[in-house]
């Protein structure tokens, strides 16, 4: 079986590509590397391609793997035919290996074991074998009585026989891969409020399933949000799901599949046989891969929903050169407040009781004023938690009041307590309470969004959907390979990357992330790149991983603050000397670059300095822009001065916002008030839209129109009229 081609027509690309790929697996690459630095062997895989590459040839591997164990044990039963050993090679899903072996599987005892203990398997032999029988059925099952063995008469002979039939039906792989594609394409999955003993009832849990009460839709047609839904309602007991279908049609397919000839005198009894053998054995386990089937492809679509969200949320612009005050709100412990510099530093904080039960307005301002003026505050990051909407009105009137030019934003404050409660937390900020470090959190998430949420386990990040619903192991492979691609593709600064970030460069594990931070602080600045084999687990293949992602700004070498690799240095050195520049020059002189470009070629220029066009491409990129942050063309956050409430709002009146989280059926949109908005799918375009995605990203700066306020539900309906982020 060639998997290299198999996975090549699946992705769409050559065979060769992806020999390439898994070979550069095979050597200790990472995806972000691969990626980025070896497009001429691969022909320039994108990450996502990549990352197809890795998971389905680890599925073929796991495939063969399963082949191998299911030949070996029906091999050593003495089963094994040329026929049946070929059908398992030619196998191109575990589904289609366990079809073909479940005949074989030892079994526990059933009905059909039983009966071949009781010596009636020839009976069911010859029912299968003779169709065109003339004799009495009952005479021939007559000869199988046989007290000792528990036959007392002809009914249970001709019984045990049905039952070894039946589960030679179930057993089939024709016949089981008939009935999943029928109900795959053909059923209906209904749900209905159960009936539930008072004492199972959780009755502190309100039912929020109503629409499901009486929910009813071809599984063709099933929407994965709705499948997590159902699944989570019938786990709380709050549902009962059942699948329904053409019961006769289903067993007309099984018939037509098992029974070899078009007529037999039997065909009453195979019949019976055959609905018995669906409704007790087959229906119930395909079924159950059938919802289990529903669940997986639910679960697939909401992490790539969840991954989508998190690679635009961790890639929001970093607000930098700014001195930041971070406001975590609460009621009764108050609201936490700290000021960092625009380094991240953190300067000063507090606790201020401006709301509820203790109402010390009046004492609040006058900390936060005070606070503002002597550290010359730029920005307020208010936390969208407990008292964020009060925190927000509290803030806007110090700002009029004082007439200040200092600005402020709602953040969202999701992962914080995590953060604040971690090792990480407390080994940053030892002398201060867990508290006090959130709103610190809150404060950096403006600074760079990235380098502050990447502390936090990205399923408390907060923009998933039935993100505890879901397949944890791959929700967080998934999320981990997102991170691990956004910091790659920002890339790092060596000398002010905390642990965290650095755990994530490619070819960086945390101990060795941990050992650049320690030669940091013992030996000062980095001042090139070649530095880093100097530090203990960075050998060759480390240094080749990870060089070209780690950047050094106002270092010896200004090429060390560009994402081009060490091992391309030779090659840009000629490229200079040919254009007649040195690279201290470069940010003065790049369009020198263009001119020479234009006049000699791309392809002559490559094949004078030793690498291949794409990365000739790359360097070329890099020197003109040195030091790019590639976060930087994205639209900033909304900074707002003043404060709106649900009571303000007009149905037509139009107001920028901020998308906040997407799902399947729209997007929630922060305008400013206390509860964000949301803008249905339908209201998306004029035209049908499918994905949210194609439409917006998280982050995006959004022009909507109000459609509707229900204050009372707290419900505010949005029309999408521009994205400022997409102009």
């Amino acid at each position: 079986m060639d998997y290299f081609l198999l996975i090549a027509r699946e992705i769409g690309i050559d065979k060769e590509q992806v020999v390439s790929a898994v070979n550069l697996f095979n050597e200790g690459a990472t995806v972000p590397f691969i990626a980025r630095y070896r497009k001429e062997r691969t022909g320039g895989l994108d990450e996502t391609q990549l990352r197809l590459i890795e998971e389905k040839y680890n599925y073929y591997n796991l495939l063969e793997e399963r082949k191998q164990t299911v030949l070996k044990s029906i091999e050593e039963q003495g089963k094994l035919t040329p026929e049946l050993e070929e059908k398992i090679r030619d196998a191109i899903k575990l589904q289609a290996v366990e079809d073909l072996y479940l005949p074989y599987r030892p079994k526990r005892k059933t009905r059909a074991t039983i009966a071949i203990a009781k010596g009636l398997e020839p009976l069911a032999d010859f029912i299968l074998d003779t169709p065109l029988f003339d004799g009495n059925l009952e005479d021939e099952a007559s000869k199988y009585i046989d007290p000792e063995k528990g036959v007392e008469t002809v009914e249970e002979a001709l019984q045990g026989a049905k039952d070894i039939i039946a589960e030679r039906i179930s057993d089939a792989a024709e016949v089981r891969e008939a009935v999943r594609e029928y109900l795959l394409e053909n059923s209906i999955i209904t749900s209905e409020k159960a009936q539930v003993k008072p004492e199972e009832r959780d009755k502190n849990k309100k039912d929020v399933y109503e629409v499901y009460h009486n929910f009813s839709t071809p599984i063709k047609n099933i929407k994965p949000y709705q499948t997590l839904a159902i699944n989570r309602g019938e786990r709380e007991k709050f549902l009962k799901v059942s699948l329904s279908y053409d019961r006769q049609e289903v067993e007309n397919i099984i018939y037509k599949k098992f029974i070899p000839y078009d007529k037999t005198v039997f065909e009453d009894l195979l019949k019976e046989t055959v609905s018995d053998s669906l409704i007790r054995l087959i229906s119930p386990s395909i079924e159950r891969e059938i919802r289990n089937h529903l669940t997986e492809e639910a679960d697939n679509h909401a992490i790539e929903v969840f991954a989508t969200n998190l690679r635009q949320l961790l890639l929001q612009p970093p607000i930098s050169g700014k001195i930041i005050m971070g406001i975590d709100p609460g009621y009764v412990s108050g609201s936490k407040v700290a000021v960092i510099d625009t380094t991240g530093k953190y300067l000063e904080g507090t606790t201020i009781y401006p709301h509820e039960p203790q109402k010390k307005i009046e004492a609040a301002k006058k900390i936060i004023l005070d606070l503002i003026k002597k550290h010359r505050v730029d920005l307020i990051a208010i936390g969208n938690g407990t008292a964020s909407r009060e925190t927000e009105m509290l803030i806007a009137e110090i700002i009029q009041e004082n007439k200040l030019d200092t600005k402020y934003l709602i953040v969202s404050e999701a992962g914080a307590s995590v953060y604040s409660a971690s090792v990480l937390a407390k080994s940053e900020f030892p002398d201060l309470e867990a508290a006090q470090r959130g709103n610190i959190s809150i404060a950096r998430r403006v600074l760079d969004p990235l380098a502050e949420l990447v502390k936090i386990d990205p399923k408390s990040i907060g923009v998933g959907l039935y993100q505890h619903d879901v397949d944890q192991k791959k929700l967080s492979k998934k999320l981990d390979d997102v991170v691990v691609s956004c910091v790659n593709y920002v890339g790092v600064d060596l000398n002010t990357a905390s642990l965290s970030l650095l755990s994530y460069v490619s070819g960086l594990t945390k101990p060795i992330a941990k050992r650049i931070i320690d030669y940091r602080e013992k030996h000062g600045r980095f001042k090139t790149r070649e530095e880093l084999k100097e530090i203990r687990g960075i050998g060759d293949k480390v240094f080749e991983q990870s060089a070209g992602f780690l950047k050094i700004p106002g270092g010896e070498n200004p090429l060390d603050n560009t994402f081009i690799h060490p091992e391309s240095y030779a090659a840009v050195e000629k490229l200079l000397q040919f254009i007649g520049i040195n690279a201290t020059e470069i940010n003065k002189k790049g369009n020198l670059i263009d001119f020479y470009v234009k006049s000699k070629g791309i392809e002559k220029i490559a094949e004078q300095v030793g690498v291949g066009i794409p990365t000739l491409k790359d360097i070329i990129d890099n020197l003109k822009k040195p030091g790019r942050d590639p976060r930087e063309d994205l639209p900033k956050p909304i900074l707002r001065s003043d404060v709106l409430k649900m009571e303000d709002l007009k149905i037509g009146m139009r107001l920028k916002g901020t998308i906040r989280n997407i799902v399947d059926f729209g997007a929630f949109v922060d305008i400013g008030v206390k509860h964000d908005g949301l803008i249905h799918i339908s209201q998306m375009s004029n035209r049908f839209v499918k994905n949210p995605f194609d439409i917006i990203n998280v982050g995006d700066i959004v022009e909507v129109e109000i459609l509707n306020v229900d204050v009372e539900k707290e419900r505010i309906s949005l029309k999408l009229i521009g994205n400022a982020s997409k102009i």
